[in-house]
């Protein structure tokens, strides 16, 4: 699954080199990916939803270039958006599961290149008491 913006002037599947049908691609202002909510967000979550229960897949991208000062900001927003996925219970659980990886991913069009890293959680499963 990826997360791009709503630009239509970027071709996620042609950043990534994705043939027809290989990505799963959600497209929003700004490829944000809100914290779990079951009222609000319904668009974003109901896609995020369907892409871990039903097509086993999660992953995180943004594309742009920018100055290295908003660079830094566009780095935070990815990690930002992959923390708002932990609040996603069906995420966390995968996670916990070792089901489910999620990466994050900037591409920078000017010079073509693409970064990919991913975050150390250290989530444990969750318990009552």
């Amino acid at each position: 699954m990826v997360f791009a913006c709503s630009d239509s002037r970027v071709c996620p599947s042609h950043v990534v080199d994705f043939q027809p049908g290989e990505a799963f691609v959600v497209r929003n202002v700004a490829n944000m990916v809100p914290p779990y909510d079951q009222t609000r967000y319904s668009g974003t979550g109901a896609a995020v939803e369907y892409a871990v229960l039903h097509l086993k897949c999660l992953w995180w991208d943004q594309g742009a270039h920018v100055p290295f000062r908003r660079w830094i900001h566009l780095h935070e927003a990815v990690n930002n958006s992959l923390g708002n996925l932990l609040t996603y219970p069906f995420v966390r659980e995968g996670l916990v599961n070792k089901t489910l990886g999620l990466k994050g991913g900037y591409y920078d069009f000017v010079k073509g290149t693409f970064e990919l890293w991913g975050l150390d959680f250290g989530l444990s499963p969750s318990f009552s008491v």
